[in-house]
């Protein structure tokens, strides 16, 4: 590592002298994984929501927003303490039969992802300007690898900041919709409640997207590698004296790209709840199907804007999904990780990238039917969110992993709170499922 011990963070990105932040500057790592969050299948999750349940269940992004802002948080102040992502520090801290489970599922769920993710945007094209939804599978597939292999890290980074941009067209279909003001302010800040099994999976599959494991491994590590890239920097465990502008950078990255996800998600919701669920279309499994579904009823440029958004949005969260496989993996194999190192210096790491991407490609030509792929993809998700969560938690009460750096007070009662409502989700969806 570059970073040189007790140098003070000067040329942190969005810190100046004095300390203070350059509110343009600090976004980075949580800006991006937050606006993955919302990739195609995520949208495909809230169309149904909005469209099945109306604005009666669009309470559960104010309950989400800071269960997820803060274990999105504790994840990133990891990376940043240790100098290493969340499986290097599992290796390390934990009994070595645990990691390969973990490992193993988070590549499995990310390559299913990424299949529904690939086949989500072809079929956006196709929707748009006709062809075959195939080929465009494919361009996308290969465009994604190409650009995470040999783009140059700090452009590669602009380039996903750029890439966020796209999911304000999902502001763009709220302002073009007639939204009943009243009836969206009851649902959003009333919660209601049903005894219907749909409404307690749709529930349970939006606290799944908004707090999915791929984005902890990845905010993590995009942590590790920012401080590597930058000479002033390095662990907090090492330079306690950057501790303080640090966690300020983290914080207000990760509060703005949790905001930012949560917002776009609502967005969604909303404007399925205010046209879809409003003509009586309540039955939308896929992104595309709810963008081909909106044209008849909120119009041509609703649809098209809509249709956009999952492109744009795709582009940003396959990078994600294979990136973050890779680093879970590489870290737990001590392999030499990471996007700003060469190909021929992380050949492993590479490959990982693309073999996971050329498996979600796969899915979209095998017998294979994504949306029950999708399904399953949801609750390997469950599965391992909540040993990961706990583990982090437990992680940031120790001075040995954390140094003078361990999470404290609110932060650490929500990051409980978080994972005892995932556990509590993951055992509602095994219920239902079984029921």
């Amino acid at each position: 590592m570059s970073s040189m011990e007790g140098e003070p963070e000067r040329s942190v990105p969005g810190a100046q002298d004095g300390g203070k932040l350059d509110f343009l500057k600090i976004l980075g790592p949580g800006l991006i994984t937050g606006a993955a969050d919302d990739d195609p299948s995520g949208i495909a999750t809230y169309s149904q929501a909005g469209a099945q349940f109306g604005f009666a269940i669009t309470w559960t992004m104010l309950f989400s927003y800071p269960l997820m802002a803060a274990i999105q948080e504790i994840s990133a102040r990891i990376g940043r303490t240790t100098g290493r992502g969340l499986a290097g520090n599992l290796r390390r801290h934990y009994p070595a039969w645990l990691l390969p489970g973990i490992v193993g599922l988070l590549f499995v769920a990310n390559a299913i992802n990424i299949g529904a993710d690939l086949g989500a945007m072809g079929e956006a094209v196709r929707l748009l300007v006709g062809g075959q939804t195939a080929w465009y599978v494919l361009a996308f597939a290969a465009v994604s690898t190409l650009l995470q292999v040999f783009m140059q890290y700090a452009r590669y980074v602009s380039v996903l900041k750029w890439l966020t941009i796209s999911l304000f067209a999902y502001f763009a279909t709220v302002i073009f919709t007639k939204l009943p003001l009243g009836e969206f302010a009851r649902g959003f800040f009333i919660p209601t409640f049903s005894g219907d099994v749909a409404f307690w999976t749709t529930v349970v599959a939006i606290l799944g997207t908004t707090i999915s494991p791929y984005l902890f491994f990845w905010q993590a590590s995009q942590e590790v590698e920012d401080t590597r890239a930058e000479p002033s920097r390095a662990p907090l465990v090492h330079a306690p004296e950057q501790a303080s502008t640090a966690i300020r950078r983290i914080r207000l990255d990760t509060y703005i790209g949790m905001g930012f996800s949560s917002l776009v998600a609502l967005a969604i919701m909303v404007t399925t709840a205010a046209t879809l669920h409003a003509a009586g279309t309540t039955d939308i499994q896929t992104s595309s199907q709810a963008a081909e579904a909106l044209r008849p009823v909120a119009g041509q440029f609703a649809f098209v804007i809509f249709a956009l958004g999952i492109i744009g949005t795709g582009l940003l969260a396959i990078p994600v999904l294979a990136g973050s496989a890779a680093y879970a993996l590489g870290e737990a194999l001590r392999w030499p990780t990471g996007l700003a190192r060469k190909p021929k210096d992380a050949k492993a790491f590479y490959a990982t990238i693309a073999i996971a991407t050329l498996l979600g490609t796969g899915i979209n030509f095998s017998p294979l039917d994504p949306i029950k792929a999708l399904y399953w993809s949801a609750v390997i998700n469950g599965v391992v969110s909540v040993p990961v969560m706990g583990m982090m938690m437990l992680m940031t009460a120790r001075r040995d992993i954390m140094a003078g750096n361990t999470v404290k007070g609110p932060l650490r009662w929500i990051g409980w709170l978080g994972t005892a409502v995932m556990a509590a989700a993951v055992i509602a969806m095994a219920a239902t499922s079984l029921g």
